[in-house]
């Protein structure tokens, strides 16, 4: 519990923080730490990020891949619109510059939208849920992708039983 003395201590900006509010030295001390993080510009399919996050789903689908573009034409169903609501749910739990908390699901088969740049989603992989971070480059790619549901083969020496030179001889 947080009374007026353990406020005191933590400062005014700790304070509004809480609440939700910021103020205007807040919001350039953002600023700040965003120009000082410049990278090169995203572009999906010729579409800057910005403009990205504003697309409508009609107008995202003319950018993605047919299978993708069948998929949203058929409609989202109940499941992915829990999923990208609780998405949406973290990312504005968290404070700003911070990571969302992560949010776990089962469905693989979740088409990747611009909405979910930034979150943090749990993938289950049929054992343990993989922790993706979702970035603007995954856009139309679908979750299962990011959490690989099996272990690579790794091509060591043969075992018993693989040839004839392996098996036992007896000496005279």
């Amino acid at each position: 519990e947080s009374g007026p003395r353990e406020c005191a201590r933590k400062g005014p900006s700790a304070q509004h923080r809480q609440r939700g509010i910021f103020t205007m030295a807040d919001a350039n001390k953002i600023a700040e730490l965003r120009k000082k993080r410049q990278f090169k510009k995203f572009a999906f399919r010729g579409v800057d990020l910005d403009r990205l996050m504003d697309l409508t789903n009609e107008e995202l689908m003319g950018l993605v891949h047919s299978r993708v573009r069948r998929r949203f034409s058929r409609g989202i169903r109940r499941k992915p619109k829990a999923l990208l609501k609780k998405l949406k749910l973290a990312k504005e739990r968290c404070g700003p510059l911070d990571k969302p908390a992560p949010v776990k699901t089962h469905l693989r088969n979740m088409i990747v939208v611009p909405d979910m740049i930034g979150s943090l989603v749990g993938v289950y992989n049929g054992k343990v849920f993989n922790l993706v971070e979702v970035k603007p480059e995954m856009v139309g790619h679908y979750l299962g992708e990011f959490s690989i549901s099996y272990m690579p083969v790794r091509h060591g020496r043969p075992g018993i039983g693989s040839t004839n030179s392996s098996r036992f001889i007896p000496l005279k």
